[in-house]
């Protein structure tokens, strides 16, 4: 069985993590061309800094959930050892710090907030 599940799993994690990368170029590619637009018709710099950075931050808050899906995927189905397992915990700590501090700078709260901390 577990020759029939590792390359499925493998594939799995492959393209769920090229999906998570997609998903950040995309993102930052309409950031990008929204703040030209943006700056072209002549609104403002510090708004199209804002909405340019509100843009990228959510995506790359998004890529970082399918990187993490991606790890979990590749941990647990195909190389299920101590040291992976080790590995996976600390990339998913530091990835799940680095999605709090951004959803911390997108939205002025913790994710467990209810109410936003800026006024």
């Amino acid at each position: 069985m577990n020759e029939f599940v590792r390359p499925i799993a493998e594939w799995c994690a492959a393209g769920v993590e090229l999906l998570g990368l997609a998903v950040i170029i995309l993102f930052a590619t309409v950031s990008l061309i929204m703040g030209v637009v943006l700056f072209i018709k002549g609104h403002a710099k510090e708004d199209v800094f804002s909405n340019v950075r509100q843009v990228l931050g959510q995506g790359i808050l998004l890529g970082l959930e399918f990187l993490i899906a991606a790890d979990i995927i590749h941990t647990v189905a195909v190389e299920l050892t101590v040291e992976s397992i080790s590995v996976l915990a600390l990339v998913v700590l530091i990835r799940t710090f680095l999605s709090f501090t951004l959803d911390l700078e997108l939205t002025g709260r913790w994710p467990w907030q209810n109410r936003p901390l800026r006024t």
